[in-house]
């Protein structure tokens, strides 16, 4: 019976050392001093988990951490995305996080007004995206209809927003996808009382050259009643912004030349509203368009001050712009210096 129990008191000891030596690991917190920002790709196994978090510091590279994750459970059920980890975690306890899926999110805003590319190029700079598939996108005639919407381009209606994004969840049509279904919202927010006057595309047609021409929310419906009683009476809109979004190379310096040379969105050679939007229009630009201000004018002109002037009679806008312009050589006049 001796060597029985001396057999069964050496396995003993050697479960009791192998129990130390594996809770030793299982339960030793992570020498990190501060949160780590780890990124776990879609598809990777418990091994790879396990060397880019020791390449992180946050664990021992150590056989222990399979083991682990085999008798917690977890092995099959970590979840793939970006994470940042308190520091003195212990293996276990990295296990639990990535477990729940309790992924980073970014808030990534795109301000109103951006044009397509404009927006391709916010969300490369956080590589979010590749801002050339992102374009091709949005001419991407199969892929717009696939969104339920008929449109040569989805300029427009790329909704300017703050998203809240994970690593690993975005690709370059679910980023799309995400944009027009806030647009959609918001269109439905905003004609709940009622189908304007103007069809959809017409209405964030107008709505871009409104965001285009000023910065000022309270001037916003004012400069849609310019816009619109231009158009009820079949005068040309005159708009600078659009005659800069149908140019291939803009300068910075909008000259007469410019302002004659024919294209689809020169709103001072064609007649009526652009064939689509020349940016990403907000809530507010919308809603002007679709609420505009009750006045006569038909012209406006910049006080150089972030706001304009509005006339209603040709006569009283030459003496605006004179006061205004006289020191600017820049040609422009657009919607601003209507004639």
């Amino acid at each position: 019976m001796r060597p029985i129990i001396r057999g069964i008191g050496l396995c003993l000891l050697v479960l009791l050392a192998g129990g130390i030596w594996f809770a030793s690991y299982v339960f030793t917190p992570s020498p990190a001093a501060t949160d780590t920002v780890v990124y776990i790709p879609k598809g990777v196994g418990v091994r790879a988990i396990k060397t880019l978090l020791a390449d992180q510091e946050l664990i021992r590279d150590d056989i222990r951490f399979l083991a682990l994750a085999r008798l917690s459970g977890t092995s099959a059920r970590l979840r793939a995305g970006e994470y940042r980890i308190p520091p003195g975690l212990n293996p276990l306890q990295i296990l639990r996080l990535l477990e729940k899926g309790e992924v980073l999110r970014h808030q990534v805003t795109i301000p109103e007004g951006m044009t397509a590319r404009q927006i391709g190029a916010i969300l490369e700079q956080g590589n979010w995206i590749d801002p050339h598939r992102f374009a091709a996108l949005t001419t991407d005639h199969q892929f717009i209809r696939s969104l339920g919407l008929d449109l040569e381009s989805l300029e427009g209606y790329l909704f300017p927003d703050t998203y809240s994004l994970a690593r690993g969840e975005i690709t370059e049509e679910s980023l799309i996808a995400m944009m027009v279904s806030r647009f959609r919202s918001v269109w439905k927010e905003v004609t709940e009382d009622g189908a304007p006057d103007l069809v959809r595309h017409q209405v964030v047609t107008l709505a871009s050259i409104v965001e285009k021409e000023t910065s000022d929310p309270g001037e916003r419906p004012l400069i849609a009643r310019v816009f619109l009683n231009r158009l009820e009476r079949k005068m040309r809109l005159q708009s600078d912004p659009t005659v800069i979004y149908g140019m291939e190379n803009f300068s910075g310096n909008l000259t007469r030349q410019d302002l004659q040379t024919e294209t689809p969105y020169n709103t001072y050679v064609i007649k009526g509203l652009p064939p689509g939007p020349i940016c990403n229009p907000g809530k507010e630009s919308i809603t002007a368009v679709l609420h505009p201000a009750d006045a006569p004018y038909y012209y406006f002109v910049s006080k150089n001050d972030g706001t304009h002037h509005f006339s209603t009679t040709l006569k009283e806008h030459n003496r605006a712009v004179h006061k205004y312009q006289r020191s600017k050589t820049s040609p422009q006049n657009g919607g601003k210096n209507t004639s």
